[in-house]
């Protein structure tokens, strides 16, 4: 059976491959179909569609839209949106907007711990408009300042960290919005990183039905086989939709790849069909 992986950046967000480049690894991990789901910006689709032509992949238009949660970030993923869509590209651009207000404040806080950084040096490595703090990890690993991305986060870059800087964001009930306006199918994303109970969780996901999500990440990288379980009985429970995927990142998650993540992904093909006939019915 072939695999599919609905959950990949690239060079455009926070990835550190080109759109081309995760086409190539996809293909060498047997993915039949995927979606580019960079932070905001769908800027990445269309050479994703060229080349899935090529390598004979089918590309779902997707999204990762960012929004605010009792104090911390929640993701809706978005999927065969309309990506030319000018409303949905006006809204994520004022998003992307927020990154570039906070980026240089970020900045400014590790100058003040004493790192020597500059937002030039962030901007250089990005190579992109969407510019985030995965690049400021990048940047502090290349001067040995940190190891990986997850000691740059753990001590300098999460929420409550000395170099944190918030911004403002829509919340969850609002990027759903965005994404059904868009014509596409909202899904809350990577629920294992929703800050709340497990029966907050429930609460959250009721909610959100209730305002147009679609479906919920089952299947992802960093899940246990019990939570896996756990979120396919609260796909059940709401009548969500399941879909998965692994969340590459590149250099800054180094053990996920495409299509396996880390090793032991699958995500079935069988679970594109449903999403796509809710796509259609919107």
């Amino acid at each position: 059976m072939s695999r599919i992986d609905l959950h990949l950046h690239t060079t455009h967000s926070d990835g550190s491959f080109s759109t081309r480049e995760v086409m190539t690894f996809a293909k060498q991990a047997g993915v039949s179909a995927l979606a580019i789901t960079d932070h905001d910006i769908v800027d990445g689709i269309p050479e994703a569609i060229a080349a899935g032509q090529e390598l004979s992949i089918e590309v779902v238009p997707g999204v990762e839209i960012s929004s605010r949660f009792q104090g911390s970030e929640l993701h809706i993923l978005g999927y065969f949106i309309n990506w030319r869509d000018t409303v949905l590209n006006e809204r994520m651009a004022r998003l992307r907007a927020g990154r570039h207000e906070r980026n240089p404040r970020i900045v400014q806080r590790l100058n003040e711990l004493g790192i020597d950084i500059t937002y030039d040096e962030v901007r250089a490595l990005a190579g992109t408009e969407s510019v985030g703090r995965p690049h400021i990890a990048r940047v502090l690993m290349e001067k040995k300042i940190v190891s990986s991305a997850k000691e740059a986060f753990d001590r300098y870059l999460a929420n409550g960290r000395p170099a944190y800087v918030d911004r403002e964001l829509p919340e969850p009930e609002e990027a759903v919005q965005w994404i059904r306006e868009a014509g596409g199918i909202p899904v809350l994303a990577h629920p294992t990183w929703v800050r709340t109970s497990a029966e907050g969780l429930r609460t959250l996901l009721g909610q959100l039905k209730a305002q147009g999500l679609g479906g919920i990440e089952v299947h992802y990288s960093t899940h246990t086989p019990s939570q896996t379980t756990e979120y396919l009985e609260l796909a059940k429970l709401h009548d969500l939709l399941v879909t998965g995927g692994s969340d590459f990142h590149g250099l800054t998650k180094p053990d996920i790849e495409v299509g396996i993540g880390r090793g032991g992904l699958k995500v079935p093909e069988k679970l594109l069909e449903p999403l796509r006939q809710a796509a259609s019915a919107a």
